[in-house]
């Protein structure tokens, strides 16, 4: 017998730590770009199947639990992904790089020192056009101001 599909509606739960003590931890392992579609079927790290339909313009973050069962719990994790990372040689660098890539409508992320951008071919053209020497990596990618702005209480 298979298990129902849960259908997620919300981002995110509000729950205390001790509730979760006694349930299963599950991950639902996903990249910045699956991390905004809000409608899908997913398949968490247990195998569990996920039906996404969250409200438009949802954005699920990091570390955020999905979803609490009664005897299992799934919350976000980012997935390794491939993107450029860039240290910039100065704050001039660094602003014009940000702005270059927002002006694209890119997102960009702050990884310590360094600037990681999406692997993507425009991205590759911006900086050898700005002279600005850059690393394919794989690493989590979450981008700024798609993190928390939740404005809810603790």
């Amino acid at each position: 017998m298979t298990e129902p599909v849960v259908v997620i509606t919300r981002p995110h739960v509000h729950v205390h730590d001790a509730d979760l003590s006694r349930r299963e931890r599950d991950s639902l392992v996903l990249t910045a770009e699956e991390r905004r579609w809000g409608r899908r079927r997913v398949t968490t790290q247990a195998g569990r199947t996920l039906a996404l339909a969250l409200p438009t313009g949802s954005m699920l973050t990091p570390g955020d639990i999905l979803h609490v069962a009664i005897d299992w719990y799934v919350v976000i994790e980012a997935a390794p992904e491939a993107v450029l990372a860039v240290t910039p040689r100065s704050r001039d660098e660094a602003l014009r790089i940000a702005y270059e890539v927002g002006n694209r409508h890119f997102t960009l992320a702050l990884d310590g020192e360094r600037l990681l951008l999406p692997d993507d071919t425009a991205m590759e053209q911006l900086l050898g056009r700005l002279d600005v020497p850059f690393e394919r990596v794989q690493s989590i990618f979450v981008p700024l101001g798609a993190g928390h702005r939740h404005d809810h209480d603790h």
